[in-house]
C-alpha cells in the first residue's frame, strides 16, 4: 500500500482496523478486512501520507496508527 510494489504475501504485514486504530496482524489471524503493507517505517510513512488505510479497509474517517508504527519499529530495532 505505501510504497505500491508488490512482494509475496510472507513478506508484508496484514493490518486490520479495530475501533478506530489500525492493528498489526502478523499471524493474519483476525476478523475484518485487511490491507497489507511492507513492515518497514518508510512504506508506512508513505501510506499514512496517501491515506491509503481508510481506503483500502473501507472506513470513514482517519485512523490511528501508533500501534502500528509500534510494532513496524519494534520489528526493525529502531
Amino acid at each position: 500500500m505505501g510504497c505500491r510494489e508488490r512482494a509475496v504475501k510472507n513478506e508484508l504485514l496484514r493490518i486490520v482496523a479495530i475501533e478506530g486504530a489500525c492493528v498489526p496482524d502478523p499471524r493474519g489471524t483476525l476478523p475484518g478486512r485487511g490491507a497489507y503493507v511492507h513492515p518497514v517505517p518508510v512504506c508506512l510513512d508513505q501510506a499514512v501520507r496517501r491515506k491509503a488505510f481508510p481506503r483500502a479497509l473501507r472506513v470513514p474517517g482517519p485512523l490511528d496508527v501508533m500501534a502500528l508504527r509500534q510494532y513496524v519499529e519494534q520489528a526493525q530495532g529502531c
